[in-house]
């Protein structure tokens, strides 16, 4: 029988992920004498199983579906199961591809009609024309927030989990930092943003409950992450502590 520290490092989940794979019902766990999570050999095989799934994008509610064929279904059950759950991830993914190409497309044109103003000496008024690429207030507010029902879980490994963690340190270095109700908002250099929206859509591959805004507002930009209550020791695993 192993402990949960025991357990982390042998199938390279974060012991925060096994508790709340318990939690979910994901994970089962005896319990010793002293109150000691303990968990047997099954338990790495179905953490892989979970590992396997989390990286086709599957939702916890869904993988928790998949296990139950998993354990008591035949191999060919198994696939069926997960061919039509791969089938509509790839929609979902395809249509968050196009919304991210067309986002750094804006990104793109918002830096070149920025560099044909004017350097007037006024304020910043209609005339400038920039307002005209930025997408409406309603277009924004009409979205479905996924990340507030998300699972609160990464299916990256820990030798993952730090990689992307320091490709996050590396590009807020130096960045100024709020701290929001539900998150943090950090200003950084306008070059920054190409390498930053990328990232994000990675992020947001293994980490749905991750949700990102991006303010351009020459020079600077404006980087928003929230994140559900269950979320915020992830997010300071990988932004770091408030100063």
């Amino acid at each position: 029988m192993m402990r949960i520290s025991e357990l982390a490092e042998r199938s390279g989940v974060p012991a925060t992920t096994l508790r709340y794979y318990e939690s979910a019902g994901l994970l089962a766990a005896d319990r010793s004498p002293a109150g000691y999570r303990l968990y047997g050999e099954e338990a790495v095989e179905r953490l892989a199983f979970i590992g396997s799934a989390k990286h086709l994008g599957l939702p916890l509610e869904e993988i928790s579906e998949l296990l139950a064929v998993w354990e008591s279904g035949a191999c060919a059950e198994v696939k069926a199961d997960l061919r039509t759950r791969i089938a509509a991830r790839i929609t979902d993914a395809e249509a968050r591809v196009a919304e991210l190409a067309g986002f750094i497309t804006t990104l793109h044109r918002s830096l070149e009609h920025l560099d044909t103003l004017p350097d007037r000496p006024g304020r910043c008024d209609p005339e400038c024309g920039f307002l005209a690429l930025l997408p409406s207030r309603q277009a924004v507010q009409g979205r479905p927030e996924r990340w507030r029902s998300a699972p609160v879980a990464c299916s990256l490994d820990s030798g993952g989990l730090a990689e992307r963690t320091a490709q996050w340190r590396r590009l807020v270095d130096g960045a100024l930092r709020q701290e929001t109700e539900d998150g943090i908002r950090l200003t950084l250099p306008a070059d920054r943003a190409g390498d930053i929206a990328a990232l994000a859509a990675d992020e947001q591959r293994c980490c749905p409950f991750f949700d990102f805004s991006l303010h351009l507002d020459v020079p600077v930009l404006h980087l928003r992450v929230r994140v559900p209550a269950e979320g915020i020791a992830l997010l300071t695993e990988v932004f770091g502590p408030a100063a």
